[in-house]
C-alpha cells in the first residue's frame, strides 16, 4: 500500500502546479483517494456560522460534483440547515491523510432541484430513507427509545412500496469562490496552489490561478 500510495503521489504532484482546470484537479485526486483511503473517501468537513456568527463544523459526505459545485443532502431542519438558511454561504475541507493531500474550498450555497433531491434519495437505503423520516435531527432526543419507536411507526407506515421524500430533506449545492490544493511536502515546504473567481456564474467566470507560500 506504501508503495501505491508514493506513486500517486509523484503521479500528480508532477504536474499539479501546471494543472489550470480546478475540477479536473478535483477529480483527479478524488479517483486517487478513492484508490487509496480506507473509509469514506468522499468525506467532507463542512464549515457553516450561525446567526452569531459563530462557526459550526461537521464530516458530510459528498455526493456528486461538477463544474457548478459540490453537493451534500441534509435535513434542513438540522443545526446546518438553519444556519445555511441564515447564511448561505459555507467552507468544505477534503483531508486525505494516506495521500498527504487536502483540498479547501468555500463558496455561495443553494438547494439543488427538487427533482435531483428526489433522485438521490430514492437510491438511498430503504433504511435510510425511513431514518430520514424518524430522526428530527440536531434536535434534543428524550431517549434512545423514543428514537426507535419513531423508526418503528415509519417502518410500519411505509411497511411496501414508495417512500415519499420527507419535504424538509433536500440537497445542498456549494458554489465555489475559491478552491484550494495542498500537497504535503519535505520540510514543511508545502505546495498550495488557489483558485479563485468573483462570480459562480460558471460560463462567464473565469478561474484565476494563485501560487502560495506554505
Amino acid at each position: 500500500m506504501n508503495g501505491s500510495i508514493k506513486t500517486l503521489q509523484t503521479l500528480t504532484s508532477s504536474n499539479f502546479s501546471e494543472n489550470n482546470d480546478p475540477f479536473g484537479l478535483f477529480s483527479d485526486w478524488l479517483a486517487d483517494a478513492e484508490a487509496a483511503e480506507i473509509n469514506d473517501p468522499n468525506g467532507m468537513a463542512l464549515a457553516t456560522v450561525d446567526a452569531d456568527g459563530l462557526p459550526d463544523v461537521r464530516m458530510v459526505l459528498l455526493k456528486s460534483y461538477d463544474p457548478q459545485g459540490f453537493v451534500f443532502f441534509t435535513n434542513e431542519e438540522s443545526a446546518k440547515g438553519r444556519q445555511l438558511a441564515e447564511v448561505a454561504k459555507a467552507g468544505l475541507l477534503f483531508h486525505w491523510k494516506s495521500l498527504r493531500r487536502q483540498v479547501r474550498i468555500r463558496g455561495l450555497v443553494e438547494w439543488v432541484s427538487e427533482e435531483e433531491s428526489d433522485a438521490y434519495y430514492a437510491s438511498r437505503p430503504r433504511g435510510s430513507r425511513i431514518g430520514a423520516w424518524a430522526s428530527q435531527q440536531s434536535r434534543p432526543l428524550e431517549s434512545r427509545f423514543a428514537l426507535e419507536k419513531a423508526v418503528a411507526g415509519y417502518t410500519a407506515k411505509y411497511s411496501v412500496g414508495y417512500i415519499p421524500r420527507p419535504p424538509y430533506w433536500h440537497g445542498y449545492r456549494v458554489l465555489p469562490l475559491s478552491i484550494e490544493f495542498w500537497h504535503d511536502r519535505p520540510f514543511r515546504l508545502h505546495e498550495r496552489i488557489k483558485f479563485t473567481r468573483n462570480t459562480v456564474d460558471a460560463k462567464n467566470s473565469a478561474w484565476e490561478k494563485t501560487r502560495l507560500y506554505p
